[in-house]
């Protein structure tokens, strides 16, 4: 059985990369239309549902784009739940990049900036990954407002999008967050406190129970809320 917090004075969010596209990898995607899950990305998708299935959402949100809708869909089918498009969290405008080769691209002398000081990149007719971050971040913050305490709810976004969220909870600067991975259809899962955001999956692939707020198994609390556990704490599966 999986358990989701309805105890707890804080917001929980899930983010969700979309599943695999027959460009994902060898090509920049990026905003171009009409790009939607492989057959693949469908069984991806399909398999986070079931992974997430006993977790209580109150919102399933998506970037406007065919493969994270078509992912956000999957979760929502069979829950009391549509899927409602948030454009700030569609992927990055990588303007002059997109549709591109990868290969291609790392000739550019733009890829070092990239790879190296991201904050400082920004693409040519289109985005800079500062602004991503900012306008992604904005999102998040407006949506934990908007569904207040004790909520749970999912985003599917973008990997670079879903980088830059994870690096601002993190209390990372946006240049590292090349360190980061956010892979085809995982999950990456924080926890929206008064004083500070947790960080309780990355990347997983695994099923997903979140913690409960109650008594430890051996009989002893744990902190809950904004305070760290001391200690490392008795885990929070």
């Amino acid at each position: 059985m999986i358990d989701a917090c309805d105890t707890c004075g804080v917001t929980t969010l899930l983010l969700a990369r979309h599943g695999l596209t027959d460009l994902t990898g060898p090509v920049l995607a990026g905003r171009t239309p009409g790009v939607r899950l492989s057959e693949a990305g469908r069984a991806q998708a399909a398999a986070l549902a079931v992974r997430i299935a006993g977790v209580r959402l109150d919102a399933i949100v998506s970037s406007p784009l065919e493969r994270c809708t078509e992912t956000a869909e999957a979760v929502a089918e069979g829950r009391e739940l549509g899927v409602e498009i948030d454009e700030r969290f569609i992927e990055c405008g990588y303007g002059g990049w997109t549709g591109r080769p990868l290969k291609e691209l790392a000739r550019e002398p733009l890829w070092q900036v990239v790879q190296a000081h991201p904050s400082a990149a920004a693409f040519p007719d289109g985005e800079s990954l500062s602004g991503m971050q900012h306008r992604a971040v904005s999102a998040v913050r407006e949506w934990n407002q908007r569904l207040g305490e004790k909520a749970v709810y999912l985003v599917c976004s973008h990997g670079d999008v879903i980088k830059s969220i994870v690096a601002d909870a993190l209390g990372l600067h946006l240049d590292h967050f090349q360190r980061i991975t956010a892979d085809p259809a995982a999950l990456t899962v924080i926890r929206y406190a008064p004083l500070r955001p947790f960080v309780l999956r990355l990347n997983d692939m695994g099923e997903l129970r979140l913690p409960e707020d109650s008594e430890e198994k051996d009989g002893g609390e744990n902190i809950t809320g904004s305070d760290a556990a001391v200690g490392g704490g008795s885990g929070t599966t």
